[in-house]
Order: structure tokens, then sequence, then C-alpha cells
């Protein structure tokens, strides 16, 4: 029996019918998905906007020139009323230098210059104007408030500009994270890595992937709804098989960074220990060129840990110094060395000092007690590791030559030790070296942020990355048995891409569905 409307047979479009029913129900899920909950709150689109929000785009405090931003449709009205263009507005994207006035009394509050963005050319993707304005307090102040007057325009909210930017999809979440970097970078090595992430570097990776997957899943929905039909190609599945592989093994080994951006975007934890009077307060203060630190021969001196900020060869570090590893019944003084113990444990890298006059002059002696002295102060052998520890032997300045290179030569190449620096926080002598070799074991750390593949740069995208991983795992364990359970496991991986960058749609898998195979042909 066939049906007259598309001369198949019944049981055909019967089924046709309840498969497209239940693919409806199954991608229901991912229309719910399309702006997600990030690590930061829940991310909705909506609409636009009808406010239009204004703001000091240039920072607080007196200076040359200020910009003030304007972004939604009341901006061209700002415009009119305030820089006397009644009739045409300004060349978009050209500067003209206008007289700025108060809408309403029509005072002169300054003159400066006046740019027009028109949608959707604009950071935001709405309607926007700049007035680059002088910097004094009072011309800004009465700009604002000037601005503030005119229907349908409000204050915008902090990083307002940026959110529309997303909603408009000018920026993904990446590249909104790139641009907050940026903004907050210090060192050359952050600005770099920011910049690289807010020019879209990371977006497109994950959109490369995020697009993979969609035709993954793609694929599998088709042949769960048609392959009865003998509609779909041969060796769909195969190739679905072969793409999930291959993307397992790539976001895997994307994982394997040892957190080198993130380290990179949040500075490079270095802690100085060792036992008391070793010159750890005084190393602190060499590499800080100031009196961070109280020095003093008295022995558990430093009871807290002292934290700086220091920018060593571009890299961001934070370098702890802290109290002196030994016995004492002195509460103040064991409640220091815990947390000089904790931060062992926390560090990136460990500068282990050691007072050089007490070292035995056999070198196979003094290896040894360094090697017991190293196993008790890290919390484990991993961090002995070259590239987690340096060991800096102080003091040098107080030792017969003969015996420095004695050291030098002796220590250099011993199994289980790191690589060993021999200074004087005194007389500076071997500190060139020392820098070299810290700055070295951080680069190491922390990689060229213009080299090879982008790294991670947010504790958030490496826990949606491994919830990726787990997913794309549940496809390969439910291949055989319930391909729908499999299914399921590619679009929670593509869930996953998705609160990464902040988009992933159900219209996207179908576009891909009807693109590829050719139904009914």
């Amino acid at each position: 029996m066939y049906c007259p409307a598309t001369m198949l047979p019944v049981s055909a479009v019967c089924g046709g019918i309840y498969r497209a029913a239940t693919r409806a129900l199954r991608t229901r899920k991912i229309h719910q998905c399309r702006h997600l909950s990030s690590g930061d709150g829940v991310l909705q689109a909506g609409l636009a906007d009808a406010d239009t929000i204004f703001a000091l785009s240039s920072g607080h405090g007196r200076y040359g020139v200020a910009v003030v931003r304007i972004s939604g449709p009341a901006a061209t009205t700002a415009l009119r009323s305030m820089v006397g263009l009644r009739k045409h507005l300004p060349p978009p994207r050209t500067a003209m230098l206008r007289s700025i006035t108060d809408p309403h009394s029509k005072e002169i509050l300054d003159r400066g210059l006046v740019l027009w963005f028109p949608a959707p050319h604009s950071f935001t993707g709405e309607d926007s104007a700049e007035f680059h304005i002088h910097g004094g307090p009072a011309v800004i102040t009465a700009v604002l408030q000037a601005l503030g007057s005119v229907p349908g325009m409000r204050p915008a909210e902090a990083g307002e500009f940026t959110r529309r930017a997303f909603h408009a999809g000018k920026l993904d979440l990446t590249e909104v994270e790139g641009l907050g970097d940026l903004i907050h970078a210090e060192t050359e090595a952050q600005r770099r890595q920011a910049l690289r992430q807010m020019s879209g570097d990371l977006a497109r990776l994950y959109q490369n992937w995020s697009h993979r997957l969609k035709r993954c899943l793609a694929h599998v929905e088709a042949f769960i709804d048609f392959s009865e039909d003998e509609l779909i190609e041969e060796g769909v599945l195969e190739q679905v098989d072969i793409s999930v592989h291959d993307l397992q093994a790539e976001i895997g080994q994307h994982l394997k960074d040892e957190r080198r951006g993130e380290r990179l975007r949040s500075g490079v934890h270095v802690v100085i220990a060792g036992a008391t009077n070793a010159g750890k307060s005084s190393l602190l203060n060499t590499l800080c060129q100031r009196p961070a630190a109280i020095v003093s021969p008295i022995a558990g001196t430093t009871r807290d840990v002292v934290e700086t900020a220091l920018d060593i060869g571009g890299f961001p570090v934070l370098l702890s110094d802290t109290a002196g590893l030994r016995e004492s019944p002195d509460l103040v003084e064991q409640e220091g060395v815990r947390r000089a113990r904790e931060r062992v444990q926390q560090a990136d890298l460990t500068l282990l000092v050691v007072d050089s006059t007490l070292l035995p002059s056999e070198e196979h002696q003094a290896s040894a007690l360094l090697l017991n002295h190293l196993r008790s102060v890290l919390s484990s052998q991993e961090n002995t590791e070259t590239g987690m520890c340096l060991l800096v032997l102080n003091k040098t300045d107080l030792l017969p030559e003969a015996q420095r290179e004695k050291l030098n030569r002796g220590l250099r190449g011993v199994s289980g030790l790191p690589p060993v620096c021999l200074i004087s926080c005194q007389t500076n002598e071997g500190l060139k070296d020392f820098l070299t070799l810290l700055q070295s074991s951080i680069k190491s750390m922390c990689g060229d942020p213009l080299s090879g593949a982008p790294t991670l740069t947010q504790a958030r995208h490496r826990a949606h990355l491994q919830q990726c991983v787990a997913s794309l795992a549940q496809y390969g364990r439910y291949r055989d048995y319930d391909l729908a359970l499999a299914a399921e496991g590619i679009r929670l991986a593509l869930t996953g891409l998705g609160r990464i960058t902040g988009r992933v749609g159900a219209e996207e898998i179908l576009d891909i569905i009807f693109k590829d195979f050719c139904i009914g042909k």
C-alpha cells in the first residue's frame, strides 16, 4: 500500500514521521543550549537591548585625552543633540573636530573629536559613537552628565560593551577573555598571549573541533533516522569512528600542556625555601632590588610569607620568601614553618637556598647532604626534576676560591640533584648566571606564547575539555550497543566545547544533515 502524497510505502512514511518526531525530541536539548552557562554565570542572548549605554572608556584620572563611548539606538540622538549635527551624521570612522554642548542649555562643554560607527560595523555591532575630549575631571563629569540627560541613555555596567559585542557575535567567550587578559597584562609575554587569544587563535581551534563534532553528530543522527530506508551512504559510522578517535587524540594532546598558558596568565609561583640563615630574604631583596624583607643574622627572623610580583625576562613571577625550615618550640615560628611547607607544595618552581659554608669539603659528602636536604624540603620526588627546583648555594664569598671551584665542578651532573647555582647575595657573584638559569626555567614552564598551537589559559577551559574527552569516550563504549546513547556522548562533547566559546545550536546540526545527505535520493 502506497501513500498518494509521496508514492512511498505507508510503512516507510509512518516510520519517517516517527523518526522525525524522535529527532525533534533529541535536538530540542541543543536548542536549549544555544547560550550556555559559563563559569562566570548564565549568558542569555534574546533581543537586542533597548537602552543606549555610555561610559568613560579611558580610565579615571587626570590626562590629556579622555574617551567617552556610546552604544545603542540613541547614539544618533546623542550626536545630533550634543555636537550640532542636525542633518547629516559624520562620515563613518572619520574623526571630526566639533564643539560638544549640553543638549538642554546649549552651553559648550568642551571641544574635541567625534567619531561615528554605524551598525553593524562597530565593536558592539550597534550604532556607536565616541567623544575624544580633554581629560580633566570637570570636563569628563560635565559630558557624562549631559549624556545621562539624553532620553533612552544610561551609564553602562561593568563589561557591558563587551557583553553586547558577544551577543552580537563580534566575539566569542575565548576572545572576550583574551580581551580582558590584554587589558590586565603586565608583562610582554602576557601581552603576546592575550593578544593572540583576543585575535581568535584559540577560538578558531575550538570552532574547528566544534564543526567536526557537529558533522559527526549529524551523521549519527541521520543514520539513526534514515538507515532503515537505505537512504544513507555506506561507511558513514566508520567515518564517524575515525573522526571521534582523532578528536579524542587532539583534545587530549591539547590538555597535556603542563598548564603553560595558565601559568603565564596568572604568574609563575616561585618559592624561596631553605633552612634558617641560609640567605633566603637576602635573595628576595636582591631579585626585587629593594629591601622587601627584613635581613638579620638572628635565625628565624622571617616568620610569615613575604610576596612580591616581578617581571623576569618578560614573564610574570610571584616570588615568595618563606620562614626557615627547622624544629622550634615557638608556636608562631611553627606556624611560619607550616605555611612555608604549604607554599613549597603549591609552587611551580622552588629555589632551595643553602648556606654553602656548612657543606662538607668532600664532593660526595656534600652531594649526599644536599640530596637528603632536598628530600626533606620538597613534598615529593617529582618536584626535584629539572625545571621544578633550582639549588642555590649562597654565601660563596666566604669560601676559598679553590673550594668554590671544587663545589662547582663536583655538584654538576650529580644524579638526583637539580641545577646548581653558586652565588653570593653580598657581592652579587654568580648572580648573572643564576638569573639566566632562572629565566630559562620560567620560560620553559610558560613556553613561547607566539609559537605552536594556542594554549589553555583558563581553568574553566580545562574542565570543559576534560568533560569533552570523557563524553567522546562514551561514544566508543555505546557505539555497538546503543547508537542513541553513543550520539548523546557526541552531543555532550559538543556542549562542553559550546560552554567554552558560548555558541552551539541545533539548527547547525540539521543544516549539516540536509547538506551532507541527499535524503530521498
